[in-house]
């Protein structure tokens, strides 16, 4: 059969695409939260969301009072992929500067 021919077999030609075509699902989202702690400095916060979460400097001098003085503060929202990668890294720099510094995630 010539390509250009329709094709009505089962499984070909009109309706395929239709059949074939799903709703890809957004995937879930994760916050990246970094918590007070007595050890860590301001200094420090600001410097993890600027290097880790590339926040402008305005937003993490705001996200870090967020976090002195709520308790917590949310330092971005990402896929669990990323997110965890992002938690990863905190603990990282933080354990190589000796801070106690948290940072979890949560489904949003």
């Amino acid at each position: 059969m010539p390509d250009w021919e329709e094709d009505n077999t089962p499984g070909h030609g009109v309706g395929t695409l239709a059949e074939t075509a799903k709703q890809i699902e957004k995937p879930p989202l994760f916050k990246v939260l970094l918590h007070n702690d007595d050890f860590t400095t301001m200094e420090f916060v600001v410097d993890i969301l600027l290097q880790v979460f590339h926040r402008p400097e305005p937003e993490a001098l705001q996200i870090m009072l967020a976090v002195h003085h709520q308790g917590v503060g949310v330092a971005g929202v990402y896929t669990y992929e990323i997110a965890e990668a992002k938690v990863n890294k905190v603990a990282e720099l933080a354990g190589a500067e000796d801070f106690p510094l948290l940072c979890t995630l949560e489904q949003e």
